[in-house]
């Protein structure tokens, strides 16, 4: 096994004994990042280590609606707000809900008021790549395992069986994090449903129903159990999210290696729907992709441990809520403003982040739960509407 220092070694060195922090961070997410960001702005030197090839190497994801009070704040910290908003797309903010036979429930215009603008994942992610010095991100580093040291250091081992040692190590490396079993032996566990995705392209030329249908933003049709949502990127591209309240044993029975048997089978599911909604299903253009939704225990929080720290979904993974990248840039904005206030007491920082990190992640994940229930629950979809207008009390007794 090849034992390496950590890169910069000598930098490190001098930065710590002039009081100073090297900060090695797991994962090139947006929360990662956010605290690479903030630390290079306050002059802390930190390395990112990422499993992936390379910045292209696989899609991004699709659309996040980035929030005034956790995401643009991180991006404020950061300073990169203004090319956050270059990367805006007008009049994503639209929402609509359909019933299944494709009328319209409700629809809500972006009027530009909105204080939730939407942006791709990946342009987001690339202007958070930008703002690094070269060789900030070291690509193609996947970990294999951790372990602690004593005295605050811990050794993080990649594939390839390189080491690096780091005496302040932090883990943005999303749901089943290899830094988290250094702080808990808790690991996330299925929350009973799934998301298959796919994409339909140029659909105003190709597929219109389907583009009039979803139209100039997100679009909901849902049941209990059952949902077909989609959302407008780039032009006329239509991101699905197909949801079902599944066990992992009914995914299991799909061979998600047959792309049109695994889209049929998905789409039986949705018999008797409007066919303006199952063509996002039917003729979708990439291989159906099964998302299992996995989580962690509302509230879940860990002893403090020297030297090491999470943040993200890493740390408070919670079932989809609209939150997780805006508090993942959050919780890394906080944490490099915590370092950099603390230079000379770096566990009191620590443990500062994590209390706030802990109460916001727990309250999200709250939340959270609450709108599944709102999308997703029995008294879906007038529930869902009931949230859009305010009128909890017809939402509250009105059956699906």
């Amino acid at each position: 096994m090849t034992t390496q220092a950590v890169p910069g070694t000598q930098n490190a060195a001098s930065a710590e004994n002039a009081g100073g922090t090297y900060v090695t961070i797991i994962g090139a997410g947006l929360g990662g990042l956010t605290l690479a960001r903030v630390l290079h702005v306050h002059g802390i030197p930190a390395t990112v280590y990422e499993a992936e090839a390379s910045p292209t190497a696989r899609a991004q994801g699709g659309m996040l609606d980035i929030h005034d009070y956790n995401g643009q704040l991180a991006l404020e910290t950061a300073g990169l707000l203004a090319e956050f908003r270059e990367l805006i797309l007008e009049g994503r903010e639209a929402i609509r809900v359909l019933d299944v036979d494709g009328s319209v429930l409700f629809d809500k215009a972006d009027d530009g008021t909105g204080v939730r603008p939407e942006v791709l994942r990946g342009e987001l992610r690339r202007i958070l790549l930008d703002s690094l010095p070269d060789g900030t991100v070291r690509w193609g580093h996947k970990v294999s395992g951790t372990r602690a040291l004593g005295d605050g250091r811990h050794e993080v081992t990649f594939a390839d069986g390189t080491t690096v040692v780091t005496s302040l190590l932090v883990g943005a490396d999303g749901a089943w994090s290899r830094v988290r079993p250094l702080l808990t032996a808790v690991t996330p566990e299925y929350a009973g449903m799934s998301f298959v995705e796919t994409y339909l392209f140029d659909s105003d030329a190709r597929h219109p129903a389907s583009a009039k249908a979803v139209g100039g933003g997100s679009m909901f049709a849902l049941t209990p159990g059952r949902a077909i949502l989609a959302h407008r990127e780039n032009g006329g591209t239509l991101h699905t999210y197909v949801m079902l309240s599944e066990s992992r044993e009914w995914f299991a029975g799909i061979d998600f290696g047959d792309s049109a048997a695994a889209t049929a089978r998905i789409a039986e599911e949705f018999e008797g729907w409007a066919p303006e909604l199952t063509a996002l299903i039917t003729d979708g253009e990439t291989a159906p992709v099964l998302r299992p939704l996995n989580a962690l225990p509302v509230g879940h929080r860990w002893d403090r441990v020297p030297g090491v720290t999470l943040l993200g979904d890493a740390a408070h993974l919670s079932v989809p809520n609209g939150e997780g990248a805006n508090l993942a840039m959050y919780d890394g904005a906080e944490l490099g403003k915590a370092l950099a206030a603390r230079p000379d007491d770096v566990e009191g920082a620590l443990a500062e982040y994590e209390q706030a990190m802990f109460t916001r992640g727990a309250e999200a994940a709250a939340e959270g739960t609450e709108l599944h229930d709102l999308l997703y629950g029995d008294r879906t979809p007038h529930s869902l509407i009931a949230m859009f207008t305010g009128d909890t009390d017809h939402g509250g007794d009105q059956a699906p």
